[in-house]
């Protein structure tokens, strides 16, 4: 593997390497902490992982964390789950996140965009009174620390203002983006039980309006915990009976009050499905987040208060809550709410120009679609102000570089990042000062001891296994909700490798550093970045009487593709006609995500189980990705073996 590309795509000049705040970051560590002088980017994560408390205490100096209770050190327990970072430090998220207020408060914060393309500026100021406003409301309301508050909210300023405001009070920020169907909603928020809903009546995509005001309704009926539910009127809506009006709460000229929060009290919930049950509700701390993104965005992602950050995302993505950790650097964040393709294929790079983003991240199915469709970002837009474009969501494939490099800019980096939900940062990706191979990451995170292992726990170079991570993060969940003994929690991610963190993908970590990501090695749906359990897709699709049963995998394809087919054992008398696949897609599309209608719908003769009676989706997933039945199964654990002929035998004749 690290002699497949030995002559890098990209090459940081001299200059540029001199400029990154990662290099002035380890030459103020050598001299403060002890970090090594020579050795570059290798030598500093080396030093990362085996002093990590040195490390993580450098970041907190290096950004100026405001801890208003000292710590009484870094890490009080670095076991795995259930490790402590920083006891008895108290500190407050949107504190830091509107720091640049006091000194920029003229300039942008957020630059909101929709589908006319037209930037619209959010200043320090505002951005710093609207939160001051609410949160006091909030207060007002009765919102205490540790409250849950909820966004049913497009990627516009006011979930930003919202998410502000509600870390303002020691509130725990959860959102699911409007196209989310009130089923999919439901099972995310009933687990944490909100106490203030902020709802929009509907939404623009695609040139067209979406009314959500029914979906509005059914969610305020189905969540009993709810106190108020706040309406902005984005398509122009009167507010419906009983709720608040977001001009009203947000009107006031006033400080925002920051409640001290432990460092570990929790932010906001994040939702990563299983295969089984509802949605994970994943808990991140305050701390946690604030330095994890800190060290991500202005070391690795190389932002500060002259930049643009520009993500295309929604609010139900991580990426969301990562764009908005943007502000804790100083740098303006872009907000786009609408289609990644309206008017046009093309319309990401638009956006990029019209808001001057000098980093400018999407996804790399993104990417391949516009080398599709012959776009030509440098020849039809001024790029000159993006210094990098990031992907994720997937593994951005060798011909997604070769055309970023050649119709966006010779002298471009190019950051394929890859991480999760679980910790809602990277585990490895941009580094600036590195070289950019073909198909490669460049490098593990700091601070985060990324490793291959095979099967017995034996770590990997140039060979492809597990990702695991050796030592905690700050931003792995402090807890699942509704887990009170933990072993859902642990069961996610340590049941594998004791004491050890398992994500679910395939890597290499080449001998040069870098690192490939080949995919999901479970059997979590991942479109465009949302991730989905197949079990929210099988609860919808055997409410049909039709379907007996359902198997869905997705696999992602060598051209950046992500193939979703869902199987269908249907009941005696059934037929798979046109009508029967329009209602399976139908109820998918409504019920819980457009993104997540599957490519094929296929009938076959049985659905394949363990012996206990779990559907196997992972050994099916590896037989169409080619993998042999011998090495995709054990034999043994299957109920009927001759049903797995029929998965064969589509791989084979798949063109």
């Amino acid at each position: 593997m690290s002699t497949v590309n030995p002559q890098p795509l990209w090459q940081p000049t001299a200059e540029r390497i001199a400029e990154a705040r990662i290099t002035r970051f380890q030459a103020w560590a050598t001299e403060h902490h002890g970090a090594p002088a020579d050795g570059g980017y290798a030598a500093l994560h080396r030093w990362s992982v085996e002093e990590l408390e040195t490390f993580w205490k450098a970041v907190t100096e290096w950004f100026d964390v405001r801890f208003t209770t000292p710590y009484k050190r870094v890490l009080g327990d670095r076991s795995m789950p259930g490790a402590q970072w920083f006891p008895g430090a108290t500190l407050n998220y949107a504190e830091h996140a509107l720091r640049a207020a006091d000194s920029r408060a003229d300039e942008p914060a957020l630059l909101h965009v929709d589908e006319t393309h037209d930037p619209r500026p959010v200043t320090w100021a505002d951005l710093r009174r609207q939160v001051g406003s609410l949160a006091a409301e909030l207060r007002a309301l009765g919102v205490r620390p540790g409250d849950r508050v909820s966004g049913y909210l497009p990627n516009i300023p006011e979930a930003v203002v919202a998410l502000l405001a509600t870390a303002a009070v020691g509130g725990v920020w959860t959102s699911c983006a409007p196209d989310f169907g009130a089923r999919s909603v439901l099972d995310r928020f009933q687990q944490v039980e909100p106490v203030v809903l902020f709802t929009v009546d509907g939404y623009r995509y695609g040139g067209k309006e979406h009314d959500r005001r029914e979906i509005v309704a059914e969610l305020r009926r189905e969540l009993p915990t709810l106190r108020a539910v706040v309406h902005i009127p984005l398509l122009g809506a009167d507010a419906p009976d009983g709720a608040l009006e977001w001009s009203a709460l947000t009107a006031a000229d006033t400080a925002p009050v920051f409640e001290q929060v432990p460092f570990d009290h929790p932010l906001w919930v994040l939702y990563s499905s299983g295969t089984t049950g509802l949605p994970k509700a994943i808990v991140q701390s305050q701390g946690g987040i604030l330095v994890e993104h800190l060290k991500q965005l202005g070391l690795h992602c190389d932002l500060g208060p002259e930049d643009r950050f520009f993500w295309y995302t929604s609010t139900g993505w991580m990426m969301w809550n990562f764009l908005v950790s943007g502000l804790l650097t100083g740098t303006t964040v872009v907000l786009y709410d609408g289609s990644p393709g309206h008017p046009d294929t093309g319309a990401q790079w638009r956006i990029a120009e019209r808001t001057g983003a000098t980093l400018y991240g999407t996804s790399a199915a993104y990417v391949m679609a516009c080398r599709k469709a012959g776009v030509h970002p440098s020849r039809d837009h001024d790029l000159s102000a993006v210094k990098c474009v990031a992907t994720t969501g997937s593994p951005l494939p060798p011909d997604g570089f070769r055309w970023l490099h050649d119709e966006v800019r010779h002298d471009l980096w190019i950051a394929s990042v890859s991480g999760g939900t679980d910790v809602c940062s990277c585990f490895a990706g941009a580094v600036p000062t590195l070289p950019v191979h073909i198909g490669e990451l460049q490098a593990p995170c700091l601070g985060t001891d990324l490793q291959s292992w095979d099967p017995s726990g034996k770590p990997l170079t140039d060979e492809v296994g597990e990702l695991v991570v050796t030592n905690p993060m700050p931003s792995m969940p402090i807890h699942f909700w509704n887990d009170p003994d933990g072993s859902r929690y642990h069961d996610s991610y340590f049941d594998t490798y004791p004491g050890v963190w398992r994500h679910g993908d395939w890597i290499t970590l080449t001998s040069r550093g870098s690192v490939v990501i080949h995919g999901r090695s479970d059997s979590t749906l991942n479109r465009q970045g949302v991730r989905m359990g197949s079990a929210d897709i099988y609860e919808a699709v055997e409410r049909l009487p039709e379907i007996k049963e359902s198997l869905v995998v997705g696999i992602e394809q060598p051209d950046g593709g992500y193939w979703m087919p869902l199987f269908v054992h249907l009941a005696p008398g059934a037929t798979l006609d046109d009508d029967l696949t329009d209602r399976i897609r139908r109820t998918i599309r409504t019920q819980l995500s457009p993104r997540h209608v599957p490519d094929e719908i296929i009938e076959v003769p049985g659905i394949p189980h363990t012996l206990t009676g779990k559907r196997i989706e992972v050994p099916v997933k590896r037989l169409l990705q080619g993998t042999p039945l011998e090495k995709a199964v054990n034999p043994g654990s299957i109920d009927n073996l001759d049903l797995l002929a029929h998965y064969q035998e589509l791989a084979r004749t798949r063109p």
